[in-house]
């Protein structure tokens, strides 16, 4: 796995809609049901992933916008090194946009909550989680935060083609952390 950023999210419980009792809320790597905590792109402070490569990143953008952190969560990210194409069956590599400085700093303490897969079409920014944006989550097992408990139930669920009929892919394989705020930061 390899560092690709941090990210600020606006944690929404699980919604009805979902259908999966056991899911208590959503950290998904997309947007799409949990908020990112500002819109960011127009600002480039982001790295060749579209993520932040540090904490204290966000927090520099968030006063610039304005932007209340302290009901986010704040999350790190890793990804396995190869991307997935469900049209060819075929896994190949990545990398970061590269017109766009990348140099995560990894965090002293994380805590694992699970792996995502979450679709790049345009290979720029995290654009769909299906196991919540497309309610697969309700044919494979997932845990309390609606992703996968560990990366082998991710590969083989993408290998064996539960995500064929979300979203465009390739798919990413990202495993999701929470970092710990230190005190006095946002």
């Amino acid at each position: 796995m390899r560092p690709i950023g941090y990210m600020a999210k606006r944690i929404v419980a699980g919604p009805d809609w979902l259908k999966v009792e056991s899911v208590a809320d959503i950290y998904s790597v997309s947007a799409c049901v949990s908020a990112n905590f500002t819109e960011y792109v127009d600002a480039w402070k982001h790295n060749g992933y579209w993520l932040f490569d540090s904490p204290e990143i966000i927090e520099e953008l968030a006063r610039v916008k304005g932007v209340e952190l302290s009901t986010t969560t704040l999350f790190y990210y890793e990804a396995y090194e190869l991307e997935y194409d469900e049209t060819t069956r075929q896994w190949s590599a990545f990398a970061p946009e590269p017109s766009l400085v990348t140099n995560v700093s990894e965090p002293d303490t994380k805590q694992i909550e699970g792996f995502d897969v979450v679709s790049f079409w345009a290979r720029t920014t995290p654009e769909c989680s299906p196991l919540s944006c497309c309610s697969v989550a309700g044919d494979v097992p997932v845990n309390s935060h609606c992703l996968f408990k560990t990366f082998d139930e991710a590969k083989e669920a993408l290998e064996r083609g539960v995500f064929d009929k979300t979203e465009p892919g390739p798919f990413r394989i990202l495993a999701v952390y929470t970092v710990t705020r230190h005190p006095g930061t946002a």
